[in-house]
Order: C-alpha cells, then structure tokens, then sequence
C-alpha cells in the first residue's frame, strides 16, 4: 500500500479526495508526497481503495448501503467519521472537520468533472469558507483557489489565467496580462475574466477592492 509522507505537526496542506474526475496517478502522487492527512469521502473509497493508497479519515454520510468497516482491517489505522447532516455535502463536511482540528490549508482533487452541479458547488464553496481555511482545487487541467485582495506571483509568459468571479467582483486592477484590467467589474453570469494569460515572462499583479475573485491557472493549451 502506498503510504504518504508524514509531516507531524501538519504544517503541509491536508488533502481531501472527493468524488470526481479522476486525476493523473502523477498529480496524485505529488500531493500525497507531502500531505500529513489524507480525507477520503465515502463516495470515492471503493475507487480510491483500488489505487492501494493509505487513507487516514474515511468521512460521510455512509448512505446507499456503504458500509466503512470493510475499510478498517486493511486501512488500519483509520478514523471512519460519521456525518449525517443532510444540509451540507460530504466535501463541506470534510471542510469543517479541518477546521475543528485547526488544520488551516487543504488541497482538494476529484472535486470537478462528472456532475456539474456538485463541480459549482465545490468551487464556490471555497469563497464560502474564505476565513477559516485555505483552500487549493487541482485537477489534470487546473489549479483553483480564491485570490487575495492583493496577490502577486511570477508566471511565465502565456501561463492561462482565469479570473472567475464569484458573485460582484469591483475594482480590479491587474499588471502584466494580456488584456489588463483597470478599476474593472466582474459579475459571474454577466462578464468573466476567462482565458487571459501572462503578457511576459515575469511578475503578474492583480488587486481588487469589494467581492471575491477565483484565479484558476489552467495548464490544458500552451
């Protein structure tokens, strides 16, 4: 069984494998290389057990007749959390047992593709948890976090930016995009900042003044 790499006093991102699109065993690996905690929702165990990947916490609502004892013996040890509310998903479940141990980042993978609704919903749940965890979205195709008021990151020239906003995004001002924005506005559903890019190689700064905007760094086109 592949096991993770231990890092005791959490201060590596935990990681959550939730129950979407698969992703590459490279980005996989990568991740679970530096995660001290890895959270499974039990709508994905059956898949993820097939991949001989050590699972520290098995979490949901075990509906439609799952049964996590199977995964005891040879997961030993595994903390199988219960969680029935039926007002939040599993994934958001997951989000809350973090913070109740005071974990402050997490990487999520399998949170898009399949269904559109729960990709949605996963995505804007990051906005929704803004203040009490960071939270990092990866698939083969993205990397998707909330961004800061006032972030800074050096790209390389042609890195494909997308600045989708979650609800009312004003004043937003970039530097070093291929179309800059100046004291612009971003409503989801009416105007989107999709399919930008690094003008050159270098420093990328982007500001804003009232909202929250999702940077998604897309790595499917050169």
């Amino acid at each position: 069984m592949s096991s993770h790499h231990i890092v005791r006093d959490d201060q590596e991102p935990a990681l959550i494998i939730a129950n979407g699109e698969s992703c590459s065993m490279e980005l996989l690996n990568q991740l679970l290389e530096w995660s001290p905690l890895v959270i499974v929702l039990d709508s994905a165990m059956d898949r993820v057990a097939t991949l001989g990947i050590k699972v520290d916490v098995l979490l949901g609502d075990f509906d439609r007749g799952f049964d996590p004892v199977i995964h005891e013996n040879y997961q030993y040890p595994i903390e199988i959390v219960y969680t029935p509310d039926q007002d939040k998903t599993d994934l958001e479940k997951a989000f809350d047992y973090l913070i109740d141990r005071e974990i402050p980042a997490v990487n999520v993978i399998w949170a898009t593709g399949r269904r559109a609704d729960h990709t949605i919903t996963n995505m804007t749940n990051i906005v929704r948890y803004k203040n009490d965890l960071k939270i990092v979205m990866l698939d083969d195709y993205s990397k998707i976090y909330r961004l800061p008021e006032r972030f800074t990151k050096w790209y390389t020239q042609g890195t494909v930016i997308s600045l989708i906003p979650v609800g009312k995004v004003t004043g937003i001002d970039s530097d070093n995009l291929e179309y800059e924005l100046k004291d612009d506005t971003l409503e989801l559903g009416y105007r989107v900042g999709s399919s930008n890019c690094a003008k050159k190689d270098g420093t990328v700064t982007i500001g804003y003044k009232t909202g929250d905007l999702l940077m998604m760094e897309c790595f499917d086109c050169p």
